[in-house]
């Protein structure tokens, strides 16, 4: 198969603002980061582009908050934490989309870093909306994919948006294919398949694929 997508290096990105799907979906026990995990594996991507002195805006889910905001799925806490990480000042806005938005991106200069609230606090993100994806869209001008655990869905943030910006994937997006390809075309023997999770419906394909090539 091969890695045929367009990824940050075949862009140019110098000095450009940049939107970034991460996946902050983190555990949180009373507001509480209990795993940074899926913060810190977005670092790479992020560095990269501060090291171009782009304009960084980031957008995330949290949760199931069914299309309507709520307190304990804000990202506020993971902004705080990415700040840590990163060792750099990151804002946050309780907004996603709008002219409150637009008007923080429109203050930020090259290197600052810009999260914002959650996607799913708007049900549009999940209903795929063309209308929502394009005031998503508009905020920048490259869309970055480094979200891995939700480019299988048919979202706003993951499939609508790169019909309407110049969209490339982000480091970890990457890294998290070719690992998938070695391990289906050419895996080191003995080949033992784990497969976890609770939803098996969004397995069953892969776990038929594993009966065929996994050893165990």
């Amino acid at each position: 198969m091969g890695w045929n997508k367009k990824t940050i290096h075949d862009v140019d990105i110098e000095g450009k603002t940049v939107l970034v799907r991460a996946d902050y979906n983190v555990p949180l026990e009373h507001g509480k980061i209990t795993s940074n995990y899926r913060i810190s594996q977005s670092l790479p991507t992020l560095q990269h582009l501060l090291d171009r002195n782009c304009k960084i805006i980031i957008c995330s889910h949290l949760g199931r908050p069914e299309g309507k905001a709520d307190v304990q799925y804000s990202l506020e806490p993971v902004a705080g934490e990415l700040e840590k990480l990163l060792g750099k000042n990151v804002d946050f806005i309780s907004e996603t989309i709008g002219d409150g938005v637009v008007e923080r991106i429109n203050k930020m200069n090259s290197g600052d870093v810009l999260l914002l609230e959650n996607l799913r606090f708007y049900k549009e993100e999940e209903s795929n909306d063309d209308e929502f994806v394009r005031s998503l869209a508009s905020l920048a001008q490259v869309f970055v994919q480094d979200a891995f655990g939700v480019v299988h869905r048919a979202h706003a943030s993951t499939d609508a948006i790169t019909r309407h910006t110049e969209s490339v994937s982000g480091l970890l997006l990457e890294k998290e294919v070719r690992a998938i390809e070695k391990v289906m075309e050419a895996p080191e023997r003995p080949l033992v398949a784990i497969i976890g999770g609770a939803k098996i419906s969004d397995k069953i394909d892969i776990l038929n694929k594993f009966v065929e090539i996994a050893d165990i």
